[in-house]
């Protein structure tokens, strides 16, 4: 999927045929497994520290769940205090008018150069192309989302941007953009060559965006959560910020926000805080400040009984990291700007026709629910989400027919039965080009257990007649 996002709104492969193309480079595959297993296993370790993890979760949960039954109060008021403080705030209903307005503040200022810290909703808008192509030079600033922009992509995670790339990789783009020596891979020599790569282009620029973690609505001010100082630096600089922020992103008192700075950090990558996690109440002395609150559909999510919790996410990328399928088959095939568990809820919401199969890259294990800060069922949604896609009639021939299938055949315990009985006696006894072959989809990453001699009925009647040494 390219930069600028068109591909996933011109012609979706799908998430299956993408999965299959990652998995093909099985070392690569195998890396960016483990890589985020680690990372799992650090919030883990994190939360372990805090005796009090579930119920600031419960708390977490429970701040979300008011404030999206008054979401239009919060936001009026957020608006209220916002403009007391100096700040200009406008309103977007999709992504074409987020552009538009922030496309107009940056003419108005005659600004050409914009320095722009991680914005997950400026991806979902595709801001970027949109303003480079009306003569405006946009430069991540994130280190992550810096790699994936050079290197023509979008991000592959919301937290991680680039994990999909190993050093190596790194090396070959930044020789190729920043004129970096061949072959140069130490992480610490590349961190230094886009240090002073981004200097020049902070020194450079007329205009900062960034994105929003949470916004208060007591307050009227904004948090920003980085680990790198960019976004600091990017907006002590010119004299014009634009925050553009999903309208999910508010919480109702400042009070609230120490509960959400503690779940963060831990569950995205196993630290206790955020390195920088920056407040910002009105515009600098001199400078100007706009807020830019953003719709796109997340009114739709709020009017619906079923997926309304999904605006509760926090965007800590918890549910990838642990997350079997996505681990396993790369952020890039989800062609979303959200990928993992919580964006196969989101995605859907905007376009089912366009991201049906998202739903199904999942095993329904319920990690993502176990991890998730703010305990969104996430794994029960997708499952209602397979529901409403068949209800839909959005469902794949071969899913209508395997489901039907499976369907008689569960229903009915004398097939079931007799289903069992055959795969045990003849399946073992087949040549191996009879069970992995290209109709056999399968079976292209998997391997059949070994049957056992027995089904579990055999083995209970068994039993119960006094024909077996246990469990009479």
């Amino acid at each position: 999927m390219s930069r600028n996002g068109h591909s996933a709104t011109v012609a979706n492969v799908g998430h299956p045929a993408l999965a299959e193309a990652f998995t093909l480079d099985r070392p690569r595959a195998r890396w960016h497994d483990e890589t985020l297993w680690f990372v799992r296993s650090k919030r883990d370790k994190a939360a372990w520290t805090l005796p009090e993890w579930e119920l600031l979760r419960e708390t977490a949960s429970a701040i979300k769940a008011h404030t999206m039954s008054r979401l239009a109060e919060y936001l009026e008021q957020f608006e209220r205090q916002a403009q007391k403080l100096g700040v200009t705030v406008h309103w977007a209903k999709d992504a074409a008018e987020h552009n538009e307005i922030v496309l107009g503040i940056l003419q108005r200022r005659g600004a050409k150069k914009l320095v722009k810290s991680k914005s997950m909703l400026t991806e979902e808008c595709h801001l970027n192309p949109y303003l480079e192509r009306h003569g405006i030079e946009v430069v991540d600033t994130d280190l992550g989302e810096r790699i994936v922009q050079l290197a023509g992509e979008p991000p592959s995670h919301i937290v991680l941007p680039a994990i999909h790339k190993k050093k190596e990789d790194v090396g070959e783009i930044f020789h190729e953009h920043l004129g970096t020596p061949a072959g140069a891979s130490d992480p610490l020599f590349l961190a230094e060559a886009a240090r002073q790569h981004l200097r020049d282009k902070f020194m450079q620029a007329d205009a900062a965006l960034t994105g929003v973690n949470f916004a208060i609505a007591e307050t009227g001010g904004i948090v920003i959560c980085t680990n790198e100082g960019n976004a600091d630096l990017g907006v002590s600089l010119p004299k014009v910020h634009i925050a553009c922020m999903g309208i999910e992103k508010l919480i109702p008192r400042a009070a609230d926000l120490s509960v959400f700075l503690r779940l963060l950090a831990r569950s995205a990558t196993g630290q206790p805080i955020t390195t920088y996690s920056s407040h910002f109440h009105g515009p600098m002395p001199g400078a100007e400040m706009h807020i830019v609150l953003v719709d796109n559909g997340r009114t739709e999510i709020l009017g619906s009984d079923e997926f309304r919790r999904s605006l509760n996410c926090i965007r800590c990328g918890a549910c990838m990291n642990t997350c079997p399928v996505y681990r396993r088959s790369g952020g890039h095939s989800y062609e979303s700007t959200v990928p993992g568990p919580i964006g196969s809820i989101l995605a859907p919401s905007r376009d089912a026709k366009l991201h049906g199969s998202l739903p199904f890259a999942c095993s329904l294990c319920g990690s993502c629910t176990d991890v998730c800060p703010v305990k969104i069922d996430i794994h029960h949604q997708l499952l209602t989400w397979r529901k409403e896609i068949n209800h839909r009639g959005l469902l794949s021939l071969s899913k209508r027919v395997g489901m039907k299938l499976m369907s008689r055949l569960f229903s009915s315990p004398r097939i079931y039965a007799a289903s069992g009985w055959l795969a045990r006696k003849i399946v073992p006894r087949l040549p191996r080009f009879m069970l992995y072959n290209r109709m056999n989809a399968w079976g292209k990453r998997r391997e059949l257990p070994e049957f056992p001699r027995e089904s579990f009925r055999e083995q209970f009647a068994r039993r119960k007649n006094g024909k077996g040494g246990h469990g009479k």
